[in-house]
C-alpha cells in the first residue's frame, strides 16, 4: 500500500479514509494500541513529521497521565514516553514514503498526495 494510516478508533479516522478512497489511494490501517509503534520507528516518524515534540502527544490523552508537558521537550524523552504509553500518541498518524502527518484536521492528509 501507498499510505499507512495509525490509530485508535476507526471513527477517528473515517474523514482521512474516505479521502484517500476518494483519490483511489492504496492504504494499511493500523491500531497502534494492538501493534505499538517500537523507538526506531516513532523517532523516524517523529523525523518526518518536523513538529515540536508536543504536538505528538494526544492532549486529551495525555492530560490523563498526570505529567508536565515540559518534561518530554526532547525527543529521547518524548519517544520512550509513546513506546509506554502508546494511547498518548497524537492521531491518527498517516504515513507516506518520507513524508508524514498528524490528520487533524482529516484534510491534512491530502498533503501526502501531492
Amino acid at each position: 500500500a501507498d499510505i499507512t494510516v495509525y490509530h485508535t478508533q476507526l471513527k477517528q479516522i473515517q474523514g482521512a479514509l474516505d479521502i484517500l478512497r476518494d483519490r483511489n489511494v492504496e492504504f494499511d490501517v493500523i491500531e497502534y494500541i494492538k501493534n505499538p509503534l517500537g523507538a526506531d520507528e516513532l523517532s523516524k516518524y517523529f523525523k518526518m513529521l518536523a513538529i515540536e515534540p508536543s504536538e505528538m502527544l494526544h492532549p486529551g490523552s495525555f492530560a490523563k497521565l498526570g505529567r508536565d508537558i515540559a518534561d518530554y521537550s526532547d525527543p529521547d524523552a518524548l519517544i520512550a514516553l509513546l513506546v509506554a504509553h502508546p494511547e498518548v500518541m497524537n492521531r491518527p498518524l498517516v504515513v507516506r514514503g518520507d513524508r508524514a502527518v498528524i490528520a487533524r484536521p482529516s484534510e491534512r492528509v491530502e498533503e501526502l498526495l501531492d
